[in-house]
């Protein structure tokens, strides 16, 4: 709900109610013409109800936005607290009755079904991937120079002029 919106429409009717006490208070005054100062808040009072039954009217469609939001929010909720695999236990538990029926079943749930086999899958693949990350990182930190070949000899190393070998 908007707390806003209700406090203005409170507030402006609050304010209606001052308006109309002040024109009443100027009825006693003799220098005003009576007849005036009524009308005057009749006039008020209509402007209030027009005030009023826009909001009201408005007001259904205030609350049922608010609804739709509530719903929403509820549902994402519910689905972040639902575990996936609930809905084979309900499938299981769905084709059983039916067995009970003397049914025949709609699926067939394997016999040997574990349901931490994904997880287990998905652990097992996500240590591949982090061993295979491992084995790579240290496979790059060794000294990625590759002995040179040098025009006299296939099997001869290029070696720095510096206390190198000399062939």
């Amino acid at each position: 709900m908007k707390l806003a919106l209700f406090q203005q429409i409170l507030e402006l009717n609050q304010l209606f109610d001052r308006l109309t006490a002040g024109l009443e208070r100027l009825e006693s005054v003799s220098f005003f013409q009576r007849d005036l100062i009524q009308h005057a808040r009749s006039d008020v009072e209509i402007a209030r109800v027009y005030a009023n039954r826009e909001f009201f009217d408005n007001f259904e469609a205030i609350v049922e936005n608010d609804a739709k939001w509530a719903y929403k929010f509820q549902r994402a909720f519910s689905q972040k607290l639902k575990d996936p695999d609930d809905i084979y236990l309900e499938v299981r538990d769905s084709e059983e009755r039916r067995k009970r029926k003397g049914l025949p079943p709609r699926i067939v749930i394997l016999p040997s079904w574990d349901m931490s086999d994904e997880d287990r899958y998905d652990r097992e693949q996500s240590s591949r991937k982090r061993n295979a990350a491992k084995r790579l990182r240290h496979g790059s930190r060794k000294s990625s120079k590759k002995p040179e070949v040098t025009g006299r000899g296939l099997g001869q190393l290029a070696t720095s002029k510096k206390g190198g070998r000399r062939p």
